[in-house]
C-alpha cells in the first residue's frame, strides 16, 4: 500500500499544448489493461533526455540516446516487457516500433524515442505493440490515463501538475513516472516525463534537466538495484510562453524540479511493499558528495531497512553504515537523530536518550533520519522506504 500517496486528481493534471497523448490496450503481458502510451510532440518541440548507467543498458535506451540528436516528433512506451537482455534482436525489434509509428504519424523512425519498462530478458512481442498503435493515435486521452498505461508494479499512478508566471505569459509544467521497485540513483530505476509548454532551446533544456534530475530522481533508493531502462525526460514544446530572460529560465527551471520531486517523492512513498518514507539528511559534511555518500549507505541498508519496518531503533545498524560510508569520519564528532530525538551524541549514545522515544518516532508513517557530521557545511537528502514482508513477496512472484 503507497504511503501517503493518494491517486492524482485528473481536474489537477494541466494539458500541455504541443502534447497528444493516446494510450491502447495492447495485452503486452496482460489482456484488458492499458500497457502502451503514444505522445506526439509538435513540430519544433525540443526534447532533452538522461538514462541509465547500467552497462547493461535496454535496447530502447541505445536508440533513445541516438534518436536525441534529431528532432523529436513522437514517443512511445510500452510496459509488460523491458526489452532488456535480449541482444541484437532486441534492437531489431524496438526500431520496428519506431519505424511502424514513424509511417503512422508521418515523420521519419530516427524521430521517434521508444521506452520499455517490465520483465528483462524476454523477447518484445513487437506483433502486439503495432497492432495497438493505431488504436493509441485515435484514441485521445489525458494525463492521467498516460500514467496509469506505464504503470507496472505501481500501485498509484503518478502524475503532478503546476503553472509558473514568466514575463511573456504562464507556463504549464505536468509530468508523468512509473516506480516502485529496483530503484536506485543514476538514474533511479524509473520512467518520467514532464512536459512543459513553455518555448526553451534544446540546449537550456538539456541544463535544465540535469539539475533537476540530481535533485529528484537521483536522491531516491527503494532496494539499492539500478535498473537497465531508466529515462527521464523533459520536453519543451514551445506552443507557450517564450523564455526571454534569465529570470524566467529559473521560474520555469524551479517549476521543472518540483514537478520532479513530487514524482520521485510518489516512487518512494510507492516503493515495492513499503510502509515507511523515509527522508535520510547528512548534515556538516565536508561537501554534497560526502554527505550523499553517507546518506545512501544509510539508505541502501537492508538492515536499517528491516529496522525501519520494524519501528526498531537499532542504532548499531545506522552507525554501521555510516562508517562503510567510505569517507574518513571522525566518529567521536557524529550526532544521529530520528525525528527531533536524539539518540547518538559524538558517536556513542546519547546518555540522556530513551527508546521507547525512538520507537514513537519510527512507528509514524514518515519520519527523517538525521545524521550530523560536524566537519563542515555541506548537506544533503535522499529519500528512501523500509523493507517489508510484501517486498519479498512482489519480486519473488513478479514474473508469475
Amino acid at each position: 500500500m503507497a504511503v501517503n500517496l493518494a491517486p492524482p486528481d485528473p481536474a489537477a493534471l494541466h494539458p500541455v499544448a504541443g502534447v497528444r497523448l493516446g494510450v491502447a490496450m495492447a495485452g503486452i503481458k496482460k489482456a484488458e489493461r492499458r500497457d502502451l502510451l503514444v505522445m506526439r510532440l509538435a513540430p519544433g518541440a525540443a526534447v532533452a533526455g538522461v538514462f541509465t548507467r547500467n552497462r547493461f543498458c535496454a535496447a530502447p535506451v541505445l536508440i533513445c540516446r541516438k534518436n536525441l540528436r534529431n528532432k523529436v516528433r513522437a514517443l512511445v512506451v510500452n510496459t509488460g516487457n523491458a526489452n532488456a537482455g535480449t541482444g541484437e534482436d532486441g534492437m531489431k525489434r524496438a526500431l520496428q516500433v519506431c519505424s511502424r509509428l514513424a509511417r503512422l504519424v508521418g515523420c521519419k523512425p530516427g524521430e521517434v524515442l521508444p521506452f520499455s519498462t517490465g520483465v528483462i530478458m524476454e523477447p518484445l512481442p513487437v506483433e502486439r505493440i503495432v497492432a495497438g498503435l493505431p488504436q493509441a493515435l485515435q484514441a485521445d486521452s489525458d494525463w492521467l490515463g498516460a500514467a496509469e498505461a506505464i504503470m507496472t508494479t505501481d500501485t498509484v499512478p503518478k502524475a503532478f501538475s503546476r503553472k509558473t508566471r514568466m514575463s511573456s505569459g504562464e507556463a504549464t509544467v505536468t509530468g508523468i513516472a512509473k516506480g516502485a521497485g529496483m530503484i536506485r540513483p543514476d538514474m533511479a530505476t524509473m520512467l518520467g516525463f514532464v512536459a512543459t509548454d513553455a518555448a526553451v532551446s534544446r540546449k537550456s533544456l538539456q541544463d535544465m534537466l540535469g539539475r533537476a534530475a540530481d535533485q529528484s530522481f537521483n536522491c531516491i533508493t527503494v532496494d539499492g538495484d539500478t535498473s537497465t531502462n531508466d529515462a527521464f525526460i523533459l520536453i519543451a514544446t514551445g506552443a507557450g510562453p517564450a523564455v526571454s530572460r534569465k529570470k524566467d529560465l529559473q521560474k520555469l527551471e524551479e517549476a521543472i524540479t518540483a514537478v520532479s520531486q513530487q514524482l520521485a517523492q510518489a516512487i518512494i512513498r510507492d516503493g515495492e511493499g513499503a510502509t515507511k518514507f523515509v527522508a535520510v539528511r547528512v548534515e556538516r559534511g565536508r561537501d554534497a558528495a560526502e554527505c550523499r555518500r553517507v546518506a545512501y549507505a544509510i539508505a541502501h541498508s537492508p538492515l536499517v531497512k528491516t529496522a525501519f519496518f520494524a519501528s526498531d531503533p537499532n542504532l548499531g545498524r545506522i552507525l554501521a553504515a555510516i562508517g562503510y560510508a567510505g569517507v574518513a569520519l571522525d566518529t567521536a564528532k557524529i550526532d544521529l537523530h530520528i525525528d527531533d530525538v536524539l539518540v547518538a551524541k559524538g558517536g556513542g549514545r546519547n546518555p540522556g536518550y530513551k527508546e521507547e522515544q525512538a520507537v514513537a518516532a519510527m512507528k509514524k508513517p514518515e519520519f527523517t533520519v538525521r545524521a550530523v557530521l560536524n566537519r563542515g557545511k555541506a548537506a544533503a537528502t535522499v529519500w528512501t522506504c523500509d523493507f517489508s514482508f510484501d517486498y519479498v513477496k512482489i519480486n519473488a512472484e513478479y514474473r508469475t
